[in-house]
């Protein structure tokens, strides 16, 4: 049975994952993890205290791929993800049907499901459609969010600025992007950007610490922020849509680095 390499990472680190979500119920932003100090927590966790068990067996795997633990066309061992996660093989199996509907995972009659065939292309497309999405929530919100959500959304990038830790950095890159999202988007809008923002990397400032990307994502974020107090739609929304090309590319260079795309 395969032993993945992610979850000796977790083990090493004494932490585990738990979804992160948004007070509206939803994810609008790339999804945010949270952590949990093995320290503190129960040696045991009932189901009945976890969040949905197909939410947290789908983004398990979809950590596996993006920290490439697991590459292209590699077979996913069910049983091994159930044992990581200390589940039945039920919610394992349908978390691989959700992540085959997301592109991630193929699934092969009698054979099992296997890591899809992921090109660089085509995390560049994904985020290219999310800033895409995002931007048109940005130019509503330039229009009409209330100056006390412009300035909330102001001071979190702001404190972005003033943090050097990368957790909480990623904590702020969700608040930041969430808020900006649900003051600009209606139902629909937020819902087709919480299912593309479930197949992205999750740790984006943990996993990138080059000086040269944070500083331009920071700087990134304070285009946008300028555009929203102007009243300047366009350029919100342009701001926002090129802030995740570069996002996207810096997405494909974190997962070459970690060898998703490495020759076997």
């Amino acid at each position: 049975m395969i032993k993945y390499p992610m979850r000796r990472w977790l083990d090493e680190s004494h932490t585990t994952f738990g979804l992160g979500r948004s007070p509206d119920g939803g994810i609008d932003e790339p999804m945010r993890l949270r952590r949990v100090d093995m320290a503190k927590a129960p040696t045991k966790i009932e189901h009945s205290r976890r969040p949905n068990l197909k939410q947290e067996a789908a983004q398990y795997v979809r950590d596996m791929i993006f920290s490439a633990s697991v590459r292209p066309r590699e077979r996913l061992d069910q049983d091994q993800i159930a044992e990581d996660l200390g589940i039945s093989r039920l919610p394992v199996r349908e978390a691989l049907i959700t992540l085959e509907a997301e592109g991630l995972v193929e699934s092969v009659a009698r054979r099992g499901s296997f890591v899809a065939a992921l090109s660089p292309q085509d995390i560049i497309d994904h985020y290219e459609m999310y800033g895409l999405l995002s931007g048109m929530a940005a130019a509503r919100a330039a229009a009409s969010a209330p100056p006390g959500t412009l300035k909330s959304i102001a001071d979190v990038a702001a404190r972005m600025r003033t943090t050097t830790e990368p957790r909480e950095h990623d904590a702020l890159n969700y608040d930041f992007h969430q808020a900006i999202n649900k003051a600009g988007s209606s139902g629909r809008l937020r819902a087709v950007l919480r299912m593309l923002s479930r197949s992205m990397p999750s740790h984006f400032f943990e996993h990138n610490l080059e000086w040269e990307w944070q500083e331009r994502a920071l700087s990134e974020h304070d285009l946008i922020v300028a555009a929203l107090r102007a009243g300047d739609g366009r350029a919100a929304s342009e701001a926002v849509a090129q802030h995740f090309r570069h996002t996207g590319a810096q997405a494909v260079r974190m997962m070459e680095s970690a060898g998703f795309w490495a020759e076997e």
